[in-house]
């Protein structure tokens, strides 16, 4: 028996030919589709990137206690249990995040690992000029810039080495026994580079600025630089799905069916202007983000060309190819073998510090932080580090040792305060419910304090079997023990809220006093003659934390971030533009 993982990252199932009538040239994802059983249910789990892989080896959720980070030594890791029971694992991946302090313990728990550089402002080649005197985030866009001059061909993008050498572990070892490989590509994540082929595909009479690397946040953007971003990552997706055919040929050509196990997943979508939104993480989880495209062919239930309906997730990955090769899953494990055909009644899904979202395949309930300070947000760990650095010394000054919880092997964690943010605020959003079969698009909330206090009860089930951490319920607002009653309901209080922050940002051209939008808000506060309209439109920005803490920050960047709605955004422009102008008179 073999098993091949075929992961993408950030791939839309709503604009793949399988699941939507799109513009998307992508015949080998057809072709997929014919062979294995296309999924048209299931759902992320723990977002964004090392979260979720941290899912595809545990089969549990990540996101309820701990941001993105590595496996934890308690943490069973569905590779490693291959590997320790004689099953070869061998993984190739141009994903730089596994370089970064966040993902340093992922690609050791296979046998074998190939990795390739470059994707992403990965700090791969040195320029010291270009990159001298440059500070992070700008670092990412200069050092992308740097790395993409050694990739000029198609055969030197990462994505192509990448797939060279899992074609190459496969005629290495096709008549071999016993073996899992994991080709994970980076692509179609931002920024969407791509060569001249692929955009071939897609003629267009675009003549703006290039754009390839939308930022996440909301979208300012005229319609036609929107639209270029969708071609960029049309034209990205066609290389994927490029790459795909490849190793669909070479299982055709080897007569690979009958004992090779194929799954192609991907871990989140990115949103392109839906919503009125760039990318993900800072708004709400939709489906475009969510809702993933999922394909399998299991030699055990086969089911070529066939859809399947029942409400799965990446946690159930692990356990599905643990159960292929003859292994159990561990009891930790909260997943399900697909081979089995059963579904949940319910999944859960965010971000950690965002929201809690549940659906039970029909509606989809969003959980918002029951006050403004987002609090309280935990980090349990052994493995203090972030995404790409350690935690600092001031986070550490005051941890506390946790009880264990039922998955740490008896084990007591770290209890850290962790840091929430305006980016990732859920409270701004407030809680939202939706009925996808009479809203699939996600378009208008509902209101339904039944269907509400139903899905309440779901999600503290869920969250009690994944043995959520008290201040999870605490932050929610939502009882530790016990059920849920009337005063729990939130989505009538927030309703309005949520509209005003929800409703979309005008184009930039359009909106008045302009450079003032974009200057630091430390610096209007220091303006009198500015001064007086925060006061009166935001009158905590004078008081908070926040703007010392981040002196970038900007009116127009709290308004992107969704901080402040549309409307508030214009009136507080009508107002600056008045009042530079009342100072002039003077």
């Amino acid at each position: 028996m073999r098993a091949i993982i075929l992961m993408f990252d950030s791939l839309n199932r709503h604009m793949l030919p399988p699941y939507a009538d799109t513009f998307v040239d992508a015949p080998n994802f057809v072709r997929l589709a014919r062979r294995a059983a296309t999924f048209d249910n299931f759902y992320a789990g723990s977002m964004p990137c090392m979260p979720a892989r941290r899912e595809l080896h545990t089969g549990r959720h990540n996101f309820l206690h701990r941001s993105w980070g590595p496996l934890e030594p308690f943490d069973d890791s569905m590779p490693e249990m291959l590997k320790d029971a004689g099953v070869h694992t061998h993984l190739v991946s141009d994903h730089q995040h596994y370089w970064e302090d966040g993902g340093a313990t992922y690609h050791t728990r296979y046998n074998t690992w190939e990795f390739f550089r470059g994707q992403e402002g990965d700090n791969w080649k040195g320029d010291a000029d270009a990159l001298r005197g440059v500070r992070f985030p700008a670092t990412l866009r200069t050092q992308d810039a740097v790395n993409r001059r050694y990739m000029s061909t198609e055969a030197e993008h990462s994505q192509t080495r990448t797939v060279d050498a899992g074609i190459e572990f496969l005629e290495t070892n096709v008549d071999a026994d016993r073996w899992l490989l994991q080709i994970e590509l980076f692509d179609p994540h931002e920024p969407f580079f791509v060569h001249q082929q692929y955009r071939d595909r897609y003629p267009e009479t675009y003549d703006g600025p290039e754009f390839d690397w939308p930022d996440y946040a909301k979208v300012v953007e005229p319609a036609d630089q929107v639209e270029h971003a969708r071609t960029q990552y049309a034209a990205l997706v066609s290389m994927c799905d490029h790459s795909l055919g490849r190793v669909l040929d070479y299982m055709d050509e080897h007569d690979m069916w009958s004992d090779t196990m194929l799954i192609v997943n991907t871990d989140h979508g990115f949103l392109l202007g839906e919503h009125g939104w760039w990318a993900k993480s800072v708004q709400p989880w939709f489906n475009e983000l969510v809702h993933l495209p999922m394909f399998l062919w299991d030699p055990r239930s086969q089911g070529a060309d066939t859809r399947r309906g029942e409400l799965a997730q990446t946690i159930d990955i692990a356990p599905t190819v643990l159960k292929f090769f003859g292994l159990e899953p561990t009891p930790d494990m909260l997943g399900k073998d697909l081979a089995q055909g059963e579904g949940k009644d319910g999944a859960l899904f965010g971000i950690h510090g965002g929201h809690v979202n549940v659906t039970d395949g029909r509606y989809v309930y969003m959980r918002a932080s029951a006050d403004a300070g987002n609090g309280p947000i935990e980090d349990f760990t052994l493995m203090p580090t972030h995404m790409r650095s350690r935690f600092r010394v001031e986070e550490l000054e005051h941890w506390e040792p946790a009880e264990p919880f039922s998955f740490t092997k008896g084990l007591r964690t770290m209890r850290v305060d962790a840091e929430g943010g305006f980016r990732i605020n859920s409270w701004q959003h407030g809680t939202l419910l939706w009925d996808l079969e009479t809203d699939p698009a996600q378009e208008s909330p509902i209101l339904d304090d039944d269907v509400e206090l139903r899905m309440i009860a779901l999600l503290l089930r869920l969250l009690r079997e994944n043995d959520a951490p008290a201040s999870v319920f605490e932050r929610l607002g939502l009882p530790l023990q016990g059920d849920a009653e009337a005063r729990h309901l939130a989505a009538r209080a927030d309703f309005e809220r949520a509209r005003a922050v929800a409703e979309p940002l005008p184009e930039l051209e359009t909106l008045p006093a302009l450079a003032l939008l974009q200057t630091p808000v430390h610096a209007l506060l220091a303006d009198d003659a500015v001064r007086p309209v925060l006061d009166r439109h935001l009158p905590w920005m004078g008081t908070t934390e926040l703007v010392a803490s981040t002196p970038w920050l900007s009116i127009l960047g709290m308004a992107r971030s969704g901080g402040i709605g549309a409307s508030e955004l214009v009136a507080i422009a009508e107002d600056l533009e008045a009042a530079t102008e009342a100072s002039v008179v003077s």
